[in-house]
């Protein structure tokens, strides 16, 4: 009843498979937040454009700062909530960096569309700027992964999640090995 079994199924996972599930896990929260900040982009852009009569692209702009608040307040504290919180002006600033370069990639396509093709309509404007949005995604991605929330050396974190254990050290032995 309570045996355990031996086999392939009871090893550990393999290091590949372990890297995966984790990078899955982290595309799917980041995914949730950027689904979310999507949704708030495009009301926003919407809202600002109907409301205030502004030209696309300058609503445009204003939904895609809006956006970018709210992302980093879900990527902060939900997507990357484990990553390394030393240093959040050097992380805040690299993540404006890189948002500002997203943001000329997503309101750049529109522009193309709106002033270079003269496609200007409601849905067309959404069309575009939901393309620009895609595109400035896969960037932000990699940016934010690699540059802004960088993950913990191996040792900080180990000692970071066993923090518990600060209890006093063994003694040790004589001739003991030190690595």
């Amino acid at each position: 009843m309570g045996s355990a079994t031996s086999g392939p199924q009871a090893g550990p996972r393999s290091a590949f498979r372990r890297r995966f599930d984790l990078l899955f896990r982290e595309l799917a929260k980041f995914g949730a937040v950027g689904g979310a900040g999507l949704l708030v982009n495009l009301l926003v852009f919407n809202l600002v454009r109907h409301v205030t009569g502004l030209q696309v692209v300058r609503a445009s702009v204003i939904a895609t700062v809006v956006a970018i608040v709210f992302n980093y307040i879900g990527f902060r504290y939900f997507t990357y909530r484990d990553r390394d919180k030393g240093g959040r002006t050097k992380e805040l600033t690299l993540f404006l960096l890189f948002s500002a370069v997203g943001l000329v990639i997503e309101n750049g396509v529109l522009y193309a569309a709106t002033y270079g093709f003269g496609w200007d309509s409601p849905l067309q404007s959404n069309v575009f700027k939901f393309l620009g949005i895609g595109v400035a995604t896969l960037f932000r991605f990699w940016s934010y992964r690699t540059w802004v929330f960088r993950t913990l050396p191996a040792r900080e974190a180990v000692a970071s999640a066993e923090s518990f254990l600060d209890e006093e050290p063994e003694p040790r032995r004589a001739g003991a090995r030190v690595n």
